[in-house]
């Protein structure tokens, strides 16, 4: 495949900064880059524009790293709500994406962000907070707070039914009243027991 070399004049990811000479395919340069204002060929006319684009590219790279920074202090202070469907055991479907957190950036806080700059170390497959690290800028780093929250709503499980024991009512005892019933002294221990005085008999009259 045919190359040829040019000059590019704006910021192109993957390839280059304003102000870079590089090699592109023939094709790629004709069809896209020169028709876009992206890229100028390589000639002796055009390498006196280089010292312009260099400083162009200066101060482009400024402005970002100044609005990088900013961002980067306020999106650390920001809670990223994602929410999901589950199962009801809590356990997500799929996992969260960087783009997913990007879409709710912007659609949360207005903030447009490149789903290529959050970074995650891992699928976030959990409910929870994560901490996310964002690769704003070569200089510039951040962490995002990522709250995953689930759509499906917690079914608690249903109690056992407790028994009802049949009822019964409890009759209180009946007191009965007795009557107090006088003991006779007893008398002591080999003592014999008084007798009653006999009546006395009437004299007879003379």
């Amino acid at each position: 495949m045919a190359k040829t070399e040019v000059i590019l004049t704006h910021n192109i990811i993957g390839l280059g900064g304003e102000s870079d000479q590089v090699k592109v395919a023939a094709g790629y340069a004709r069809n896209y880059l020169f028709p876009q204002g992206f890229a100028i060929p390589l000639n002796s006319a055009n390498k006196r524009r280089i010292e312009a684009l260099k400083q162009r590219r200066a101060e482009r790279e400024a402005q970002e790293f100044n609005a990088m920074s900013e961002l980067a202090k306020s999106v650390s202070k920001l809670i990223c709500v994602i929410k999901v469907k589950t199962g009801d055991d809590g356990k997500l479907f799929g996992s969260v994406t960087a783009g997913m957190i990007a879409d709710e950036l912007k659609h949360q806080f207005d903030i447009a962000l490149d789903k290529k700059k959050i970074h995650l170390e891992g699928a976030i497959r959990t409910l929870g907070e994560h901490e996310v690290a964002l690769h704003l800028h070569a200089e510039v780093k951040s962490s995002l707070k990522v709250r995953v929250e689930s759509l499906t709503p917690i079914v608690a499980p249903a109690a056992a039914p407790v028994e009802e024991k049949p009822h019964t009512e409890k009759r209180g005892r009946r007191v009965e009243k007795t009557e107090a019933v006088e003991e006779k002294p007893k008398a002591a221990k080999g003592e014999k027991p008084a007798k009653a005085p006999r009546p006395e008999k009437k004299a007879k009259a003379e």
